[in-house]
């Protein structure tokens, strides 16, 4: 069912790094006749996945990167994401003339399949799992891979023309594409993160500015309008904008106005050549409308909680219906979606307290908007790895919102500097999550949150969010025994 097999035949082809999508992408390859070989730094004992490929017939090389990989006959480099492109081999590649993607490329030029790529630096994953669940609900048959669940190599060979493969994209997927073609993309913000692998902010902006490089005017690019960043980014994108925005009303796209979300079309439909016949039949027959837009239902009728969940909804509820989805099928999904693990998650109500797992909050953005969806008294709970991030635009929401601050990790001091100046008195120092989980307990009362959204990324003693998310979650329920 997958497009352009006989490209691959007899390509030689080195996938570095092996994980998930180095596996897929390795295995589909090899399938469709390319000479693939497999190489991972990590040791053998480390890649459990290298047998696995070696029963399909794919070599693999573990423990080191041999000097010999990377030679003039080598036609492709597909590296894991998360590679850095200082490593050897990428350099080795680039100094050649050798293509360096990832395997979202791939994916991308084998897939019948309509695409739909989101991105951005917080709340992919929620908008891509509520874009999912209202095209099915609205009968779409949508597929939800990319950053989040399967790689899209492990999907791709299934599709048909007449599915929708919803894709969750990081900047470093975006980095290693060249020709990667979504008829629906979405940039949800722009913030700093991941300026240890970017090095710059303009390599990071430019990386995510890939999902749309090869849109056209059939196509549609769902943009941020409070994002500057966004903003600057549409003078370059050749493909129909639509916007969606928390504070502002706009011309055509997805709004608030009054505690309502609204969808305002543009002013002539018929300039839209991306639109489905689906969504054209939605502009012809929407109800409860003026001619020129329609509410979807009441902010206050959401079922996540907070404003940046709030913009998630509005952008998902844009990119659904540049997929043709039924208004009806996305307004109950918004009432309905309670939220993604690890993101604003709620825990437990213990002595009268709340507990909310936001582990997903990396950086000091994301972390601002968590503090800013409860009108309640935070006991926060902050730390992580240090990216040299001093975390000073955090003062001002501590000041409205946070009762006690409990650090933990290599920045826990940073957050300590940040608390005495915002005034809390109450800030304590720990080694972990589970530690700090029993300290804010003794210091929350009844009707007070403690919301675990640490604005920083875990690697300092978790191997990921997820780790961190459940160990306060496992923690949060070892108070009620």
């Amino acid at each position: 069912m997958i497009k352009e097999t006989e490209n691959w035949k007899g390509r030689r082809v080195v996938v570095l790094g092996l994980a998930r999508s180095g596996v897929a992408v390795a295995r589909l390859l090899h399938k469709l006749g390319a000479k693939v070989i497999a190489n991972d730094i990590k040791p053998r004992s480390q890649c459990p996945e290298a047998s696995l490929l070696e029963q399909s017939g794919i070599p693999v090389i573990c423990g080191e990167h041999p000097d010999n990989l990377i030679h003039k006959e080598v036609d492709l480099l597909v590296k894991n994401p998360g590679i850095p492109y200082l490593a050897k081999p990428v350099q080795q590649a680039l100094e050649k003339g050798i293509p360096v993607i990832t395997e979202v490329e791939i994916a991308g030029s084998l897939s019948r399949g309509h695409l739909v790529g989101i991105t951005g630096s917080n709340g992919k994953t929620t908008t891509t799992t509520l874009v999912g669940k209202m095209l099915q609900a609205g009968g779409i048959d949508a597929v939800v891979a990319g950053n989040i669940g399967q790689a899209l190599t492990e999907v791709v060979e299934e599709l048909t023309s007449d599915q929708w493969l919803v894709a969750e994209l990081s900047s470093f997927q975006l980095k290693g594409t060249r020709h990667f073609h979504p008829r629906v993309a979405a940039l949800l913000n722009v913030v700093p993160a991941h300026l240890d692998y970017h090095q710059t902010m303009e390599d990071y902006i430019s990386s995510k500015g890939r999902l749309f490089q090869n849109q056209t005017g059939n196509d549609v690019a769902v943009l941020n309008a409070d994002s500057e960043i966004c903003r600057q980014m549409s003078e370059n994108i050749a493909s129909t904008i639509w916007w969606f925005s928390r504070t502002q009303q706009l011309q055509h796209g997805v709004f608030v106005r009054n505690g309502r979300i609204m969808v305002r079309r543009p002013e002539q439909v018929e300039k839209m050549k991306t639109v489905t016949e689906k969504m054209l039949k939605w502009y012809n027959h929407s109800e409860e409308v003026s001619p020129d837009e329609q509410p979807i239902l009441p902010v206050s009728e959401l079922a996540m909680r907070g404003d940046f969940n709030l913009e998630n909804a509005l952008a998902a509820t844009a990119i659904a219906l540049a997929c043709g989805c039924p208004v009806d099928a996305i307004r109950e999904t918004l009432r309905t979606f309670h939220g993604v693990e690890h993101r604003l998650e709620y825990v437990a109500e213990i002595g009268g307290a709340v507990y909310y797992n936001n582990s997903k909050a990396t950086n000091a953005e994301a972390a601002i908007k968590s503090l800013q969806s409860f009108d309640e008294p935070i006991v926060w709970i902050a730390g992580g790895l240090d990216r040299g991030v001093d975390f000073a635009e955090l003062v001002p929401v501590m000041k409205e919102r946070v009762k006690a601050v409990v650090a933990y990790g290599q920045t826990k001091s940073i957050f300590m500097e940040r608390a005495k100046e915002a005034g809390i008195d109450e800030r304590r120092m720990v080694q972990d999550v589970k530690e700090a989980v029993v300290i804010a307990s003794r210091l929350a009362g009844p009707g007070d949150v403690v919301l675990l959204s640490p604005a920083c990324a875990s690697w300092d003693l978790y191997t990921s969010f997820e780790e961190r998310g459940s160990i306060f979650k496992q923690a949060v329920h070892s108070l009620q025994i």
